[in-house]
């Protein structure tokens, strides 16, 4: 079912959650232990993050370099498939545009297609840690409204390859990534906004934005994609911080403030556990929150680790 027609149908909240495919050479029954705990609280979907490739450079006779593709974290398609057939429930991978040209992201939506996946996360993409900025694939997409629109296209039955004809369409539903407090790359909230009205305008159906932990700012987000004009529904992402690492690395990383009442009890923390503990009853209270405020799903960035969102969803749902 495409995820559209759930969050506009919905009376009540949804609940749903992003995990990460595991490392190469890992089983995928990681994952099913990471799911198996938060089904009793009947996730409307589930988000699979795509990794794209990393290079590392080895040195050869005569001082040569080889630049070496390599692969951390494999598997987006197949865990989709497996998670569909396994639980019942709709699985959405990330599909980006680093990595990689038309022509192939054509060829994964067609195979997603074929799997039954009705639904796709149209992302840029991070720039590999070799490149000072984001570098297009030759032939690929360079902004998320690009790979929006190539989606859209074959939505409508039209392929790259112009001499098919009668050609069936595929019936993707859109999601887009927002920023409550902007992208990084932007040079203010209101270009920013701009960008993703772009997204939507360009076909995009529904919007699922970055982690927060200050509610304030994504009210405010939210009135000012409704002043842009932008009607999609729009899901709030929620993480948990579950570690003394995270309160620097959260807002480094993901370029996000932690509102001073947070940062307040995390530094009273001498250990992960108590670290848990604030993040919980933070993330509990946020969620009660955003839930009066009338919110069409709760998406969580789990990491993989479950427990967590776990303890938060009975608390709420």
């Amino acid at each position: 079912m495409r995820v559209i027609e759930r969050l506009k149908s919905t009376k009540k909240p949804l609940f749903s959650f992003e995990i990460l495919p595991p490392l190469k050479g890992k089983s995928i029954q990681s994952i099913y232990d990471g799911i198996d705990p938060l089904m009793e609280f009947d996730p409307a979907f589930v988000n699979v993050t795509y990794h794209r490739e990393e290079f590392i450079y080895k040195k050869r006779e005569k001082g040569y370099l080889e630049k070496i593709a390599i692969k951390k974290r494999p598997g987006t398609v197949g865990i989709c498939a497996a998670i569909m057939n396994k639980y019942n429930i709709e699985a959405i991978p990330h599909l980006i545009c680093g990595g990689f040209s038309k022509e192939e992201t054509e060829n994964a939506l067609i195979d997603l297609n074929f799997l039954g996946i009705d639904n796709v996360l149209a992302l840029r993409g991070d720039p590999i840690k070799t490149e000072p900025h984001f570098v297009p694939e030759k032939g690929g997409n360079r902004y998320a409204v690009d790979l929006v629109k190539q989606i859209v296209e074959l939505n409508e039955g039209n392929y790259m390859d112009e001499n098919i004809e009668k050609a069936n369409p595929t019936n993707f539903s859109i999601g887009v990534a927002g920023y409550p407090e902007k992208h990084f790359e932007s040079p203010n909230m209101k270009a920013d906004v701009k960008r993703l009205k772009d997204k939507i305008d360009a076909g995009a159906d529904y919007i699922v934005t970055q982690l927060f932990y200050d509610n304030q700012k994504f009210f405010s987000f939210v009135d000012a994609c409704r002043e842009a004009g932008i009607k999609a529904p729009i899901v709030p992402g929620i993480k948990p911080i579950e570690s003394l690492r995270h309160i620097t690395f959260l807002p480094k990383f993901f370029n996000i403030d932690l509102p001073s009442d947070l940062t307040d009890e995390l530094e009273k923390c001498s250990s992960n556990d108590e670290v848990k503990v604030v993040g919980t009853e933070w993330a509990i209270q946020q969620t009660k929150e955003l839930i009066e405020y009338g919110v069409p799903c709760l998406h969580f960035y789990t990491m993989g680790k479950s427990p967590t969102v776990s303890n938060i969803a009975k608390a709420i749902f």
